[in-house]
């Protein structure tokens, strides 16, 4: 009854596991390093780390490939995803399409489970599952905008076996999330940029999920922003370029619902670079 992707609040930085037809985009090959530790102060609460890599060959053609671990209680997930685009120019940008295939792992750690009293219904088994999995992506951008539709878990595969006591087998199923972004650049000055984003999620029996961002940037260096995101949260981000090659950026996401009084909200760090082949020359910052 809710969303089976990780949540990141700096995806506009890291849109590649969102949406296959990134790959490519920012001309460059780019690394993104991202670590998520979600419900401060609850037991069990969501730890998230990806590591994805993306680059242009030739004009046209895109790759990447990420990985991916999320920690959820006694249930661990982890796969990896490797991606291909292909790129077309249009009148005033560029228009990619993506895919992306490879495989997620679902795995349970009963030693995570301490039961208070011996509890003669409790009857760890062993619950491993490989499941193939299926994204695709369609990504437009200009210098100061950028859109994209995409959708996830096509293939719908059951994963992670579980029998009841009387015998039975049962499977969680993993569903389709679908994801729409968008966001554009509006110079203030010389100095300063505004930078809005939206993206929306959905997948079947969740709630309709919205992420509403605003960022300024000075200097081409330093970030600043806020977010709202639907389901009563608020984020706070900043992002600072250590060099034309090295980026670091940390969020906050403060809850406004029920979880407020029962932890510390969450934090995402997240390192990037961006290695340019010897000669090649940044011709803009990169702002997507």
């Amino acid at each position: 009854m809710a969303q089976q992707d990780p949540l990141f609040s700096q995806y506009m930085f890291n849109k590649l596991l969102v949406n296959p037809g990134y790959a490519g985009s920012t001309e460059t090959f780019s690394v993104d390093l991202l670590s998520r530790y979600q419900w401060v102060g609850i037991e069990g609460a969501p730890k998230t780390t990806t590591l994805a890599a993306q680059t242009l060959l030739g004009n046209h053609v895109g790759v990447g490939a990420y990985f991916f671990r999320d920690e959820l209680g006694p249930t661990v997930n982890q796969g990896f995803m490797a991606t291909y685009s292909y790129r077309i120019m249009t009148r005033h940008g560029w228009l990619s399409f993506g895919i992306q295939g490879g495989f997620k792992y679902f795995d349970f750690d009963w030693n995570a489970i301490n039961t208070e009293y011996p509890d003669q219904m409790f009857d760890p088994q062993e619950v491993r599952r490989f499941s193939p999995d299926v994204n695709l992506g369609l990504y437009y951008y200009t210098l100061r905008f950028f859109a994209g539709i995409s959708s996830k878990q096509l293939l719908e595969n059951e994963y992670g076996e579980f029998t009841s006591s009387n015998g039975a087998s049962s499977f969680s199923k993993l569903k389709r999330h679908f994801y729409a972004m968008t966001g554009m650049l509006f110079p203030i000055n010389d100095r300063m940029t505004f930078r809005p984003s939206i993206m929306g999620k959905y997948v079947n029996n969740a709630p309709v999920q919205f992420d509403f961002n605003a960022s300024i940037i000075f200097n081409d260096v330093f970030w600043v922003g806020a977010a709202f995101r639907t389901e009563k949260a608020v984020v706070f981000l900043t992002e600072f370029n250590i060099t034309k090659s090295m980026r670091l950026g940390y969020s906050f996401d403060l809850y406004l619902n029920e979880l407020q009084s029962h932890n510390n909200g969450s934090h995402e760090i997240r390192l990037g670079f961006d290695i340019r082949q010897k000669g090649d020359r940044m011709k803009t910052p990169r702002y997507f």
